[in-house]
């Protein structure tokens, strides 16, 4: 088989999403989501759509799943897995919310909860999205157990 960009573009799915901190008299929280259909605790994220930029996805996603529009701070990282035999790949952004935010349960995000890093981590489902957590914390504060 010859390889075209199509051909390379079809063998990976892109997405982007937020590490959306809020920041409280008793510190820094996150926001985590509850995906009812898989039963998991994740950082909001979601498919690029056709000519939307990496970032452009991850303020969508980030709005979408929690109800907060937000601003753009860092890049934050990224992790790759494979889902049903493709390649998947997460770019991450840390991000802080605008006033406002309102969370309403949906068919796909059934809850929102803003952790602190330590809860959080122990609560994630995946371990990729918890390398990216662990690494903003130990990069901002020192540690994670805040």
């Amino acid at each position: 088989m010859k390889t075209t960009k199509k051909n390379l573009d079809a063998n990976v799915i892109e997405a982007a999403g937020g590490l959306l901190w809020n920041k409280t008299p008793k510190g820094r929280k996150l926001a985590l989501i509850h995906r009812e259909g898989y039963d998991d605790w994740t950082l909001p994220k979601g498919k690029r759509e056709p000519g939307e930029s990496w970032q452009e996805t991850a303020l969508r996603e980030v709005w979408e799943e929690t109800g907060c529009q937000a601003q753009l701070e860092s890049f934050a990282g990224s992790t790759a897995y494979v889902v049903e035999g493709v390649a998947k790949v997460v770019l991450f952004w840390n991000m802080t919310p605008e006033e406002g935010c309102k969370f309403e349960p949906n068919p796909e995000v059934d809850k929102m909860e803003w952790l602190s890093p330590k809860k959080a981590l122990k609560r994630m489902s995946y371990e990729g999205e918890r390398e990216v957590v662990r690494k903003q914390e130990l990069g901002n504060q020192g540690s994670v157990n805040q």
